[in-house]
């Protein structure tokens, strides 16, 4: 077959899969009622990337304080899991950045770090397995090939700033929102081109099965039209738009029913690239099979990740917090995960 053919089959198979996880406009549910966040973690430091962990808490990266930590999603109590990881250079972005876990082991992604940007030369720009409360090994460096594959045209940061880590096949994919591009990383190391975009911001990202669903800060000033979440798959040659109309979208989760949601970091602050959005216009976001979105919680200060358990949300903050909203997702009633 040649290679048309195949593309052509990619991208049928890729439409298919995004018309059933994402509900057509007429089979998607109402839109949902306004839910309520309480607070349920304060005193993080810089908190950016988070996950859920195989014993079912949730694990989140402390950028300005080099070290993870697991939160009871019950009753918010935290225990330092690692530390000793590089900390952040230019606040509010870098350092341990986002967590993922494959099997019951731990890989931190670490971003903006080292001599290229003015921080300490034996820092590693890259993904990072944890050994131990205190021990960690290098096993993707990312700086290195960012630095030996730079995107065209160059940017300012030649190391990339590297937003999301998800697992995929065995590895992993990251978001580069400096960059453009989303890497794939395998185990040995090894780091490839997986989607190159042009000045889009890719940030979070959530897979199922072959296809990946991302959020789109869009290019500086982040006008709501440029928010988007697209999807795509391992033969794509470009992206499917499924919403689009939110400022800073940073992250994207499925819910329980098959229900997909994003997360706004918030208003531009007019300030410079990296900057976060305006103090407490953050949103929880339901993506409609309409392609809008649908406002579930708004007035969140700068929120930076999202994660499910059960119908709840729980929305981490720059600010150090964790946010709890309970009652979000409808039951399953679409394809299992």
């Amino acid at each position: 077959m040649n290679r048309i053919g195949r593309f052509l089959i990619g991208s049928s198979l890729l439409m298919a899969l995004v018309a059933m996880i994402t509900p057509s406009a007429e089979s998607a549910p109402p839109p949902s009622v306004s839910r309520t966040a309480a607070l349920l973690v304060t005193g993080l430091q810089g908190a950016t990337g988070s996950t859920v962990g195989p014993d079912g808490a949730l694990y989140v990266t402390e950028g300005a304080a080099g070290r993870i930590s697991r939160v009871d999603p019950q009753t918010g109590d935290i225990t330092t899991v690692a530390s000793g990881l590089p900390i952040w250079v230019f606040p509010p972005i870098g350092g341990a950045m986002d967590v993922a876990f494959i099997g019951g082991t731990a890989y931190v992604l670490v971003t903006v770090v080292g001599p290229e940007v003015g921080g300490n030369v034996n820092d590693v720009v890259g993904i990072y397995r944890v050994d131990g409360p205190d021990s960690f090994t290098v096993v993707a460096d990312i700086g290195e090939f960012s630095l030996n594959n730079p995107p065209i045209p160059a940017f300012f940061v030649p190391t990339g700033v590297q937003y999301a880590l998800e697992t995929f096949r065995g590895g992993f994919l990251v978001t580069d929102g400096h960059h453009n591009r989303v890497l794939r990383v395998t185990l040995d190391g090894e780091v490839t081109e997986f989607m190159t975009f042009g000045n889009i911001v890719p940030t979070g990202i959530a897979v199922s099965g072959n296809t990946v669903y991302m959020a789109e800060a869009g290019p500086v000033p982040h006008r709501p039209q440029d928010g988007k979440v697209v999807a795509f798959g391992p033969n794509s040659a470009t992206a499917t738009e499924i919403a689009s109309g939110a400022s800073l979208l940073v992250d994207v989760e499925f819910g329980r029913g098959r229900t997909l949601y994003a997360l706004s970091n918030g208003d531009y602050s007019g300030g410079p690239d990296g900057s976060a959005g305006l103090p407490n216009t953050g949103a929880l976001l339901q993506v409609n099979g309409d392609g809008t979105f649908t406002v579930i919680t708004d007035g969140l200060d700068r929120p930076s990740s999202l994660e499910f358990i059960g119908n709840t949300a729980y929305v981490v903050t720059l600010t150090g917090e964790i946010w709890k909203i309970e009652g979000v997702s409808c039951p399953p009633d679409g394809v299992s995960r």
